[in-house]
């Protein structure tokens, strides 16, 4: 009967896989990968806030893609948390880990793959559905997307805690792998082929869309009278995410082909000398993808600089408001109307005439 290793710490299991984590992250290189990845992971935790607030503040965007493409920002946002907790539980510090805090942080990283993998089939699904009926969006209801919404966080979840549940090597040293000391080569295999199946499978899927809306938007342009814009706008969406799906892939793959060698017990290949940077990758897509949406997407980045200048004016305003002397305020309720009247104008102008156009009608 084989022995387990539950109760040893993570030096053990590096020790007998040969992996210099202390040597390789020491000095000055250390301290510039943590200012690295510190920047990108505010980056990361400002950006996709915004665009999910985005989501939830225009009404344009409340439709099941946006809402998809809203979860697909709080999978990064939960990248961002994933990375911090890997760089404050990295390097030296690796060593020192138990075995469950080292499950934490890969975990971790799993779940912000699967969150992003599933999410990225899911909205595919969605666009098949609406593109097949030549629509901008699905018929999906909220309580649909809802649920697939919690799926998807579940799927990603169980993936994750999958070697937490037992397909580890604690209790068979021997078929330890080299960049995941306690993960068994055989789960490395089957993870990294998995996604790498589901990133083929969903290239050729968008591929295959993407040219469907191109021919059927080309035949109905010559027979319709709807505005171009209108017509094109099953094109920028299925371009908006084709540009996402490949930032995905470019992104991922380098690392999942190393975790594929280091599963089939490559020690030729170099591996230790190239899984820092493939990480750092990683981290980049998580960085990128707020910028594709504001990018191709006008209206997501009009509604992100709306938010931006009002909370900037709003703060301004409340240093100007904090300013004045209370009496002042109370002397007449003409003078408080005239504030309110400023809070207004204030209100419209933040809004780009919003409320002058509901005035309107």
């Amino acid at each position: 009967m084989n022995e387990c290793y539950y109760h040893k710490r993570m030096d053990f299991f590096y020790n007998r896989t040969n992996a210099d984590t202390a040597d390789e992250w020491t000095g000055p290189q250390l301290i510039g990968v943590l200012c690295f990845g510190t920047f990108f992971c505010l980056f990361i935790f400002i950006s996709n806030s915004l665009v999910i607030a985005a989501v939830v503040k225009n009404r344009r965007f409340h439709f099941p893609f946006y809402y998809l493409l809203a979860n697909l920002a709080a999978a990064d946002f939960f990248a961002g948390i994933a990375y911090v907790f890997l760089m404050f539980n990295t390097g030296p510090v690796s060593k020192t880990l138990t075995v469950n805090r080292w499950f934490l942080r890969q975990g971790l990283l799993d779940t912000s793959l699967t969150a992003s993998l599933v999410n990225l089939l899911v909205i595919a699904v969605e666009r098949h559905m609406s593109i097949m009926r030549m629509k901008i969006h699905s018929n999906l209801t909220k309580k649909r997307v809802t649920f697939l919404i919690i799926s998807i966080w579940a799927i990603a979840i169980f993936m994750g805690a999958v070697p937490t549940l037992g397909w580890n090597c604690l209790c068979d040293i021997t078929v330890c792998s080299s960049l995941a000391p306690i993960y068994s080569r055989s789960y490395l295999v089957f993870w990294s082929v998995l996604n790498l199946v589901v990133f083929f499978i969903m290239v050729v899927v968008y591929i295959r869309i993407y040219m469907y809306v191109q021919r059927k938007t080309n035949v109905l342009s010559s027979h319709t009278s709807g505005s171009i814009s209108r017509r094109r706008t099953p094109v920028k969406l299925m371009k908006t995410v084709m540009t996402v799906l490949g930032a995905f892939v470019v992104c991922w793959t380098p690392g999942l082909v190393v975790l594929l060698l280091d599963g089939l017990n490559c020690t030729d290949c170099g591996i230790q000398n190239v899984k820092r940077w493939f990480l750092l990758l990683a981290l980049l897509n998580s960085v990128m993808n707020p910028i594709i949406y504001s990018y191709k997407d006008d209206e997501m980045w009009a509604t992100m600089k709306r938010m931006i200048c009002c909370s900037s004016e709003d703060k301004s305003q409340e240093r100007r408001s904090s300013r004045i002397p209370s009496t002042v305020l109370c002397r007449s309720t003409d003078i408080s109307g005239h504030y309110i009247e400023d809070g207004i104008i204030q209100g419209t102008i933040c809004g780009k005439g919003d409320l002058g156009d509901k005035g309107n009608s």
